[in-house]
């Protein structure tokens, strides 16, 4: 019998497939492939889990931004999330919704091997290569679309496998995947990019290494990247001959040294998130055991350190963490986890002095921020609070907990219809539509809410009517 979380992927495919087959025969305009961009985001929160932690987001779209200051005017506003899943897969959906798993990330060793990825993604997006299937064979390759939108979905590796084997069954194999060409443009970009950034492309050749790898090993379970992203032998052997030709055309010193704290820091917090506590503890004291260098080893005690607060030893994450502080003394977020342990282990004044330092050393850093604004709130300085969460809002308009948050606040106020509006808004985000639309229509009902608040519920429901369609 067919499992019910079988069954949501299922109709889940048939949605996608539907909004992408109305596209038409002549493929996507760009004002289409917006429209379905946004529509297919909200199915997929309403579906699915995003990693929304402002610390993760802000720091992949910074590296987003790096590609996209490389590659020309772009065609659509990019967005940059990561997916809580330990399939091996990246994806770029419509209108430059880039997506991440995290069992991708964790096989990378250093950022540039994640820039590299994310470069690769941009390129196809620019290539206009998902339209441009369409454009060859609407059907197919609103399909190929719709099978690459499930595979967020896909928990069970074999479900995926056997709708790809359906299709290729069926002779259609060559649409439902990026072809030679497009892989070979996308890396072309790719490498001319983290060329002119002066990332080292020799980051390229490793995560394609690693993909050839997981390719024999996985054979019986190939995962979703590299059935839409074909023949990672071939690919290496392209990137490799660039290298080859670029060998003596680049001086020496000519790429940085990157530094690797922020992609460390990143992944291991993805990991203490996501993995098994005891998978996480066995893999950082594998790296503090292997003798390598210093400050990778730091980077493992910090991981240590998250994994010792999730299971609520906040004096053990503390002194983990005072080593990591001691060695990185300039990195003010650091400072931001400290104050996180402190908050949550009820020491809000000390947590408070921290995340004010932090705020202070970076005033753009929405995750110092939020946390500060969650001290203001828990000692009564709402309007301190507020005005921080509305920073945080400003900068990370869709992350739903700023609008909890707010809500929260505006309800301890004694103004539960702007606290309705809010909450339909955390909802909105959350992917939760049904919920959003009730709080919107409980603040269309409410005489007290200001006229601009009812306007943009109203600016809301229309929003939730073009995506419930």
């Amino acid at each position: 019998m067919i499992s019910h979380k079988i069954l949501r992927f299922i109709l889940f495919f048939h949605v996608c497939s539907m909004l992408l087959v109305s596209t038409g025969i002549a493929g996507m305009t760009i004002g289409e492939e917006r429209e379905i961009g946004e529509k297919l985001l909200y199915k997929i929160r309403t579906e699915f889990s995003l990693i929304d932690d402002p610390d993760v987001s802000q720091y992949i779209n910074r590296l987003g931004r790096q590609v996209l200051s490389q590659s020309g005017p772009h065609y659509f506003d990019y967005r940059f999330y990561v997916v809580p899943n330990d399939q091996f897969n990246a994806f770029a959906a419509p209108s430059g919704l880039i997506f991440f798993y995290t069992g991708l990330i964790e096989t990378m060793k250093s950022e540039d091997e994640l820039l590299s990825v994310l470069a690769h993604e941009v390129a196809h997006v620019e290539s206009r290569h998902i339209a441009s299937r369409t454009d060859k064979n609407a059907k197919v390759g609103a399909i190929s679309m719709a099978l690459a939108m499930a595979s967020l979905a896909l928990g069970d590796p074999s479900l995926a496998a056997g709708l790809f084997t359906g299709f290729q069954a069926a002779g259609l194999a060559a649409s439902l995947h990026f072809s030679r060409i497009d892989e070979e443009q996308a890396d072309r970009l790719s490498y001319k990019w983290m060329q002119s950034m002066r990332r080292d492309p020799r980051a390229m050749e490793g995560m394609l290494r690693t993909m050839r790898r997981i390719a024999r090993y996985r054979s019986d379970q190939i995962p979703p990247y590299l059935l839409t992203h074909p023949n990672p032998e071939a690919r290496l052997e392209y990137v490799q001959s660039l290298l080859d030709y670029q060998e003596n055309k680049v001086d020496e010193g000519y790429y940085a040294q990157t530094d690797n704290f922020d992609f460390l820091r990143m992944k291991h917090r993805i990991m203490v998130t996501v993995a098994d506590p005891q998978k996480a503890r066995s893999y950082f004291s594998s790296i503090l055991a292997a003798g390598s260098d210093s400050g990778e080893r730091m980077m493992a005690t910090y991981g240590l350190a998250m994994l010792e607060a999730r299971e609520l030893n906040f004096s053990k994450a503390l002194e983990h963490l005072a080593r990591v502080r001691e060695y990185y003394p300039e990195r003010p977020i650091l400072d931001v986890d400290a104050g996180i342990m402190y908050l949550d282990s009820g020491e809000t004044e000390q947590a408070a002095r921290l995340f004010e330092a932090a705020v202070k050393a970076d005033p753009d850093d929405m995750y110092g921020a939020f946390h500060l604004a969650r001290a203001y709130a828990k000692t009564g300085k709402l309007q301190a609070g507020e005005q921080l969460y509305r920073k945080v809002m400003q900068a990370l308009p869709e992350y739903p907990q700023v609008y909890f948050e707010l809500g929260r606040i505006k309800s301890d106020q004694g103004q539960i219809g702007t606290s309705n509006f809010y909450l339909a808004k955390y909802y909105l985000y959350e992917g939760k539509l049904e919920f959003a639309r009730e709080y919107l229509v409980k603040v269309k009902k409410d005489p007290v809410v200001t006229e601009s608040v009812r306007d943009e519920a109203d600016v809301l429901l229309e929003r939730l009517d073009r995506l419930e369609k």
